[in-house]
C-alpha cells in the first residue's frame, strides 16, 4: 500500500471523484477521520433503527413470537450476506469509495421509508390495547415495511464490506508504523461503532418508546445525511484503489479448471511449468506459491506449448494464473476459523430479540415516574465492550509493553477462545434469570414479572464482551490473513459470518418450536414469554458453544498461522522469503 506521506500518482490509484487543484498528501489518520466519522454518524443511525426495532415491531406492527424473531434474524442476516454483493461490485466495478456512497444514499432512502411508516397510521394495523389477540398488519403494510428493510439491506451491502477495507487502504502495511496504525484501527473503528450505539440508545431509543415513533425516525435519517456529507468532505485525502476484477469470480475459474483439470498427472520440475504471468501493476505484489492444497495448482499448469499464448476469455475457466489459485487457498485457509466465529455470533443474536422481549414482561419502572427504555439493555453491552478497549489499548498494551519489552498484544487464539467462554457463561446466566421472571410472573398471575430489569445486565454485559473478543478477532484474523487485494473479501467474510449466525440462529429456533410442538405446548411462540420455556433454549444455545469451543480448540485453532499475523503480501513487497508461522497443510 503507499505510504501515508506519499503523493498518489495516476498508475496507483483511480481519478479522484472531482478534480483538484494541486496534489496533496493522502492516507493515513488525516483521511482516516472522515472515515471513522462517517461511520459513525452511520451508525448513529443504523442502530437506532436496530436496537429498538424489536419493539417497534412487536408494539407498532403487532408481531410476537416466532414471526417476529424471525424477522429480526432474517433481516439482520440479509443486510450482512449482501455484502458479498456489494464486495463484488466494488472489486469489480466501482470501487470501495463509490460503493460506500451509493450505499450510504440506498440506507438513508431505506431509513426515510420506514420514517413514513411510523409517521403514517395507515401503513401500520391499529394499535392494540391487550397483551395478546391484536390485530395483524396487512399484507401491503408489510410489503412497505419490507421495502424499507430492502433497502437498508441493500445499503448494509455497500457499505459493510467496504468501510474497514477503505479505512484500511489509508495506511501504508510495508512500514512498521502502518502496521501499528491498521491494528490500533480495528479497536478504534468498533469503539466508534460503540459509541454511536451509546449515544442512540441514550437518547433516539427512549424519545422512540416513549416520546415520538416518528421523530425517533427522523433523528436517524437527519444521521444519515451527516453521514454522507462527513464522507464527501475527505474525498480530497483519501487514498483509492483501482478496481482490479472480482476475486470471487477468479476463484470460481480456479475450482472450475482444476475440476476440468482433475486427471491432469504432470510432473512439476520448473516454476515455467506454471501460468503465472507479471502483474499489470509494477507496483503490485505477488503472493507466492505455497504447497498446500496443491490439488487447485492444476488450474495453472500449463499443459501444452499453446497455453504460452494469452488465454482468451474462455480458456480462463480452463487456465488460471498462480496468483488466482494463491488467492483461494488463502480464503480455504481462513475457513476453519471463520466458522468457529460463527458460533461465537449466534450467542451474541440472542440479546437483541429474546433479550428484549425478556425486558417487555419485567418491571421497568424507576420510581413513580421514570420508565427505562427495553433497548437500553444494550448500553450494557456496549459499555462492557468500550471499556475492555480504551482499557485494553491505552493501559494493558502500553504497560504490559514496557514491562515486557515485546508486543504486548493478547494472541488472536486465546482471544477468540476467551470469547467462547464468555458467551457460554452468557447463556448459561440468561436461561438463570428467565427461570427466575417466569416463576415470579406465574406465582403472581401477571403478564409482566415483578422482577427488576436490571436482572438483565450482567448477560447483555457478557455479551457485550463476547463481542470484544470474538468479533475483533475474527475481523483482525481476516484483514491481516488474506492479502491485500482481498481486502473486500475479508470484510465480506466477517458479515457473512454475522449473517450465518442470524441464520443459524433463526434454524434452531424454528426446529426447537417444531419439535417441542409435537408434544404439546411448545417452548417457544406467542406474545406470552410465561407460556414458553425460553430457558431451555438459552441452555441448547450453552451446549452449543461448548461444542464450538471444543471444535476450535482442538482443530480451528491450528489453522492459525501465527499469533501476529503477517500477510504474505508484506513479506514479499520487503523482500522476505516466506510467511512466518505454521502453514496449512490440506488435501
Amino acid at each position: 500500500m503507499e505510504n501515508a506521506n506519499h503523493v498518489p500518482s495516476t498508475e496507483q490509484h483511480d481519478p479522484l471523484p472531482v478534480n483538484t487543484p494541486s496534489p496533496r498528501k493522502a492516507g493515513g489518520w488525516r483521511s482516516v477521520k472522515y472515515i471513522i466519522g462517517n461511520e459513525a454518524c452511520e451508525k448513529l443511525a443504523s442502530m437506532s433503527l436496530v436496537s429498538n426495532i424489536t419493539v417497534y415491531l412487536r408494539t407498532k406492527y403487532n408481531l410476537g413470537g416466532i414471526l417476529l424473531v424471525n424477522v429480526v434474524t432474517i433481516w439482520s442476516g440479509t443486510c450482512n450476506i449482501a455484502s458479498v454483493a456489494g464486495a463484488l461490485i466494488s472489486d469489480a466495478y466501482l470501487g470501495r469509495y463509490f460503493t460506500l456512497l451509493f450505499g450510504s444514499i440506498a440506507s438513508l432512502l431505506g431509513m426515510a421509508t420506514l420514517a413514513l411508516t411510523a409517521g403514517i397510521p395507515k401503513l401500520r394495523p391499529p394499535p392494540c390495547n391487550e397483551q395478546v389477540n391484536c390485530i395483524q398488519p396487512q399484507r401491503w403494510q408489510m410489503g412497505v415495511l419490507y421495502t424499507g428493510f430492502g433497502l437498508l439491506a441493500i445499503g448494509a451491502g455497500g457499505i459493510r464490506p467496504c468501510n474497514i477495507a477503505f479505512g484500511a487502504d489509508q495506511f501504508d502495511t510495508n512500514t512498521e508504523k502502518g502496521k501499528m496504525q491498521l491494528d490500533s484501527f480495528f479497536n478504534w473503528w468498533w469503539l466508534s461503532f460503540s459509541v454511536a450505539l451509546l449515544i442512540a440508545l441514550t437518547g433516539v431509543v427512549y424519545i422512540q418508546t416513549y416520546v415520538s415513533w416518528t421523530l425517533g425516525y427522523v433523528i436517524p435519517v437527519a444521521c444519515f445525511v451527516l453521514s454522507i456529507t462527513a464522507f464527501l468532505m475527505g474525498r480530497h485525502v483519501y487514498v483509492y484503489k483501482k478496481p482490479q476484477g472480482s476475486v470471487f469470480v477468479d476463484m470460481l475459474k480456479v475450482m472450475v479448471a482444476a475440476f476440468r483439470k482433475r486427471k491432469t498427472t504432470i510432473e512439476l520440475t520448473h516454476g515455467h511449468s506454471f501460468h503465472d504471468p507479471a502483474p499489470s501493476d509494477p507496483q503490485a505484489s505477488k503472493l507466492p506459491r505455497t504447497n498446500r492444497l496443491k490439488c487447485l495448482d492444476k488450474a495453472a499448469i500449463l499443459t501444452a506449448p499453446s497455453d504460452m499464448n494469452v488465454p482468451g476469455q474462455k480458456s480462463s475457466w480452463t487456465l488460471c494464473t498462480l496468483q488466482q489459485v494463491e488467492q483461494l487457498k488463502c480464503l480455504v485457509g481462513v475457513v476453519p476459523v471463520w466458522i468457529s466465529g460463527i458460533g461465537g455470533f449466534v450467542a451474541i443474536d440472542q440479546q437483541g430479540t429474546f433479550g428484549v422481549l425478556q425486558a417487555l414482561q419485567m418491571e421497568k419502572s424507576i420510581g413513580h415516574q421514570f420508565k427505562i427504555p427495553p433497548a437500553w439493555l444494550t448500553i450494557a453491552s456496549m459499555l462492557a465492550l468500550s471499556i475492555w478497549v480504551i482499557v485494553y489499548e491505552s493501559i494493558y498494551i502500553p504497560v504490559v509493553k514496557k514491562i515486557l519489552r515485546r508486543d504486548a498484544r493478547i494472541p488472536i487464539r486465546e482471544r477468540i477462545r476467551i470469547g467462547i467462554v464468555v458467551s457460554i457463561l452468557c447463556m448459561i446466566l440468561s436461561g438463570f434469570v428467565e427461570k427466575k421472571r417466569r416463576e415470579l410472573a406465574l406465582s403472581h398471575g401477571s403478564f409482566v414479572s415483578p422482577l427488576s430489569m436490571a436482572w438483565l445486565l450482567p448477560q447483555f454485559a457478557l455479551s457485550g464482551l463476547t463481542e470484544a473478543f470474538v468479533c475483533i478477532a475474527i475481523m483482525e484474523f481476516l484483514t491481516a490473513q488474506l492479502p491485500e487485494s482481498m481486502r473486500s473479501v475479508a470484510g465480506s467474510l466477517f458479515f457473512i459470518s454475522l449473517s450465518l449466525g442470524s441464520y443459524v440462529n433463526s434454524l434452531i429456533l424454528n426446529v426447537i418450536h417444531s419439535f417441542t410442538g409435537k408434544n404439546g405446548t411448545p417452548w417457544l411462540g406467542g406474545h406470552d414469554l410465561n407460556q414458553n420455556r425460553l430457558e431451555y433454549y438459552y441452555y441448547i444455545i450453552a451446549a452449543l458453544g461448548a461444542l464450538n469451543f471444543i471444535y476450535f480448540t482442538f482443530f480451528a485453532s491450528n489453522y492459525i498461522f501465527c499469533d501476529k499475523v503477517e500477510s504474505a503480501t508484506d513479506n514479499v513487497a520487503k523482500g522476505e522469503k516466506k510467511v512466518e508461522g505454521k502453514e496449512l497443510e490440506m488435501v
